[in-house]
């Protein structure tokens, strides 16, 4: 297993060295460079080409690409070019905010898809499954922002149960009971979000398992439908479905863009969304590459549960 690991390690260091490629291009290919995000309408042409001399980004492509990679290898991401602060330590802010409202939410969905999805499986074509494939459908239809704002307009403005943003009121810092309020709204946004698509996987998969030549020999020993589905079925269906957790990793970082950016959360999503307005792009390329470093990190993960979860994949 270790040896499976070590080897799939190796094979990730081409794939991470492909992405900082392709940050960087991407970041030099826009119509706008950092001194034009940080310059005052009061510079000068002969100002800024200065300013550009002494950030380094009159030379070689090659040549700042190199020096950019070595900070990264070094752990320094940089500093904002707006508000002067340490990318890295932005980052250690934000991302465990992140995950208080991403992790709990993608697991509730998790588990609701598990149940939900087998339940609709078990009785195909008929009213409880056209119903949950229906809200399936309608979830994946409808955009996040406006769940969100539907649940800020009702929640939080006209009823004033919920906080509207944020994540802590001024002064309650620490205060648990005040953090479950705010969390309470953008929580249920981001369950609504992730529950279709993994529903509607876990129904597929039990629907094809339903059809196998093992489930009607279990009709003929005498099994209920309970017993086949949540004791047979269930442990196929989920085989495939750590494929979905570990591709989830990624999600645990930037995967609530729109809702932090609706509840003005405090997360990597919302620190996105700000350096893209205002131009910040050592931000932007360092959330590029730490998101496609999770996505990688994530295909890796789904293999190794997978070879864990199946003994007859070989390592």
């Amino acid at each position: 297993m270790a040896k499976y690991i070590v080897k799939r390690l190796i094979q990730t260091i081409p794939l991470l060295f492909l992405i900082t490629v392709l940050c960087f291009t991407l970041m030099n290919l826009a119509p706008y460079d950092a001194v034009d995000a940080i310059a005052s309408s009061k510079m000068t042409e002969a100002q800024r080409e200065e300013k550009r001399e002494e950030l380094g980004l009159l030379d070689p492509l090659p040549v700042q690409y190199i020096r950019w990679l070595g900070r990264v290898a070094r752990g320094d991401l940089g500093n904002s070019l707006l508000n002067h602060t340490s990318i890295s330590k932005d980052l250690l802010i934000r991302i465990p905010n992140t995950i208080k409202l991403v992790l709990p939410s993608y697991a509730t969905a998790y588990i609701l898809a598990i149940v939900l999805g087998l339940y609709s499986a078990s009785f195909q074509g008929k009213w409880p499954d056209k119903l949950i494939d229906g809200f399936s459908t309608l979830g994946l239809s409808l955009p996040s922002f406006w769940i969100a704002m539907i649940f800020i307009y009702f929640f939080g403005y006209k009823w004033k149960i919920f906080p509207l943003q944020g994540m802590q009121t001024i002064g309650k810092e620490g205060d648990f009971l005040d953090f479950i309020r705010h969390l309470v709204l953008p929580y249920l946004v981001l369950v609504i979000v992730f529950l279709p698509d993994l529903c509607r996987y876990v129904r597929s998969s039990a629907i094809v398992e339903l059809r196998q030549d093992y489930v009607l020999v279990q009709k003929a020993f005498g099994a209920n439908k309970k017993e086949i589905l949540f004791h047979h079925v269930a442990k196929n269906v989920l085989l495939p479905l750590f494929t979905k957790l570990g591709m989830a990793l990624p999600l645990l970082v930037t995967g609530a863009v729109i809702t932090e950016s609706v509840f003005a959360w405090p997360g990597v999503g919302l620190y996105f969304v700000k350096a893209v307005d205002s131009l910040d792009y050592p931000i932007v390329m360092a959330v590029l590459l730490f998101s496609g470093t999770l996505v990688i990190l994530g295909n890796l993960l789904s293999d190794i549960l997978y070879a864990l979860a199946d003994p007859r994949i070989a390592f």
